[in-house]
C-alpha cells in the first residue's frame, strides 16, 4: 500500500525539527492560532451508569479510543451532566496527565453528533476555524505530534500537559479538501489493516484454544491415547487413568503467605522478586526469570521462595482469573511479595507438571467456585488446600511435563510469531499516518482509486 504512494511534487522546510519539510501549498499553525483551549470538569466512575448521555473519561482516552471516539465507553445521567464539561462534533480532548512521557497528552476528537460530556483532567480543544475533524484526530494523535507533546510533559511519578503548552504544538494543515482526501485514504488503509491484525487475534485466539486443550488432555488423562479410564468418584475430576490417584491439593505440601514492601523497593538488579501483579501480567504457568529486583537489605521484608514452590494470587479482578497459578524454576535465591498464597510439595512431584496441571482449565474452574467477593474477588489457602487433582507416578508427572513443554514450545512459537506480525503491522500503520498527515507521502491519486 505504501510503496505504491510518492512525495509531493514540491516542498518548502518546517519550522520544526520533528518534520523537515511539508508541501509548498500547505499552511504551518500553532495549536492556539486555530481553536480555544479549555479544561475538562466532572464527577468520579461512582456517577456512571449504563446507558445514559454519553461521557468520555480521561482513562478512556488511553483505553477506548484511538485518534477519534465515534460512542462513549460510559454515560452519566442529566443531572449529574450538569457538573461534566460539554463536548461538540469535533472537539479535541487530550489527556492532561499520564505515568510515562511518551503518553501524556494522548488525544482523540470527538465525532459523535449527539450530546455528550468529558470529565476531569482532560484538556478540551475547540477549533475556530474550518478543520476536517477526522482528520484533526489523526494528526493530533500522530507519532510526531505525539513527540511534540511528550517534549511538553512535566512532572517524576506523574507526568502533566497543561493548555499553555499544548497551545504552541506545531500542525501541518493541508487545503481543506485534501484534508478530506487524506481522511478517505486513511479511513481506508486503517479498515484494511484492522481486518489483517482481527484475522491474526483470531488466530492466536485459536491456537491459545488449542494450547488449553492440549495441557487439559494430559493433564487430566496422560499422554497414552489408550490407557484404560476409571471413575475417579469424585465429581470435579471425571474419570481419570486407572493407575493415577485422586488427591487434594492439601494432601502434597503446606501453605504460607507472601510478604514484601511496595513497588517502591524495585530496583534494576539485585535479587530476583515475584509480585502479584506479575502473576497475571509477566509469567504463564513458571516463573524462570523475573520483571523485578529487590535489594539484599530488603529480603527480610519478603518471603523467601525455593525451587519448585507455587504461587498463587490471593485477589484478582474476576472469578476466572482467580488464585492464578505458576511455579517457581529460579534455582537460586528468589523472593515473592504480598498477596501471595506459597504453597510448598513435600510430597514427590515434578514441578513442570505441576505447573501445568495447577493452572490447566479443569482446576482453574475449581479456584473460581472457591472466590469470594463482589468488586475484588479473593481466594485463600483454607479453600486451595481442597483442590482435587488427578494425579501420576512421579515418573509420568517428568513425561507429562517434557511432552507439554515441547508441545506448546510449537504453539508458543506460532503465538510469538503473530504477536509479532501484528506489532509490526500497528508500526506499519503508525509510520504510515505520520507520513501522510505530515505530507511526506501524497495520497490525493491513490483516494480517487478507493472504491466507495
Amino acid at each position: 500500500m505504501k510503496t505504491q504512494l510518492k512525495p509531493y511534487p514540491m516542498y518548502k522546510p518546517s519550522n520544526v525539527p520533528t518534520v523537515a519539510r511539508i508541501p509548498s501549498h500547505w499552511q504551518e499553525k500553532f495549536l492556539g492560532q486555530i481553536g480555544a483551549l479549555s479544561k475538562g470538569r466532572g464527577g468520579n466512575k461512582d456517577d456512571e451508569i449504563a446507558g445514559g448521555v454519553p461521557c468520555i473519561r480521561y482513562g478512556d482516552i488511553y483505553t477506548e479510543y484511538k485518534f477519534h471516539a465515534r460512542h462513549a465507553r460510559s454515560g452519566i445521567t442529566p443531572d449529574k451532566a450538569l457538573s461534566y464539561a460539554p463536548i461538540q462534533y469535533g472537539d479535541a480532548l487530550f489527556a492532561g496527565s499520564g505515568e510515562t512521557v511518551e503518553d501524556i497528552g494522548k488525544s482523540v476528537v470527538n465525532l459523535m453528533t449527539r450530546e455528550a460530556y468529558c470529565g476531569g483532567d482532560v484538556i478540551l480543544f475547540r477549533p475556530k476555524v474550518d478543520i476536517n475533524p477526522s482528520y484533526l484526530g489523526y494528526m493530533l494523535d500522530c507519532s510526531p505530534m505525539a513527540y511534540q507533546k511528550s517534549c511538553m510533559g512535566r512532572g517524576i511519578t506523574i507526568m502533566h500537559i497543561y493548555s499553555n503548552q499544548l497551545k504552541y504544538l506545531w500542525l501541518p494543515l493541508p487545503p481543506l479538501d485534501e484534508q478530506a482526501t487524506i481522511v478517505r485514504y486513511l479511513d481506508h488503509a486503517d479498515d484494511l489493516i484492522n481486518r489483517h491484525i482481527s484475522t491474526k487475534e483470531r488466530l492466536i485466539a485459536l491456537l491459545e484454544e488449542q494450547r488449553q486443550a492440549v495441557i487439559h488432555r494430559a493433564v487430566t488423562q496422560g499422554i497414552d491415547p489408550d490407557v484404560p479410564l476409571e471413575s475417579s468418584s469424585v465429581p470435579q475430576l471425571g474419570n481419570i487413568p486407572k493407575h493415577w490417584q485422586a488427591i487434594q491439593l492439601g494432601q502434597l505440601g503446606y501453605f504460607s503467605k507472601g510478604s514484601g514492601g511496595t513497588k517502591d523497593d524495585e530496583t534494576d538488579e539485585g535479587l530476583p522478586c515475584v509480585r502479584y501483579g506479575d502473576i497475571y501480567t509477566s509469567h504463564k504457568y513458571f516463573v524462570q526469570k523475573t520483571r523485578s529486583f529487590i535489594a539484599p537489605h530488603r529480603t527480610n521484608d519478603y518471603a523467601r521462595m525455593h525451587y519448585g514452590d507455587v504461587l498463587f494470587t490471593g485477589s484478582g479482578e474476576t472469578l476466572e482469573d482467580i488464585g492464578k497459578s505458576v511455579v517457581n524454576l529460579i534455582d537460586g535465591e528468589a523472593y515473592c511479595g504480598g498477596d501471595v498464597i506459597m504453597f510448598r510439595p513435600h510430597a514427590e512431584t515434578h514441578p513442570k507438571f505441576l505447573g501445568y496441571l495447577l493452572d490447566s482449565p479443569s482446576v482453574a474452574h475449581q479456584k473460581s467456585c472457591m472466590g469470594r467477593g463482589i468488586t475484588i474477588m479473593h481466594i485463600y489457602s483454607s479453600q486451595l488446600k481442597y483442590l482435587w487433582l488427578g494425579f501420576p507416578p512421579l515418573a509420568e508427572q517428568a513425561k507429562i511435563g517434557e511432552y507439554l513443554e515441547e508441545t506448546t514450545r510449537i504453539i508458543n512459537g506460532t503465538i510469538d510469531q503473530t504477536m509479532h506480525q501484528i506489532a509490526l503491522t500497528n508500526e506499519y500503520r503508525t509510520r504510515l499516518i505520520a507520513d501522510v498527515v505530515t505530507g511526506q507521502l501524497d495520497v490525493r491519486d491513490a483516494a480517487i482509486r478507493i472504491p466507495d
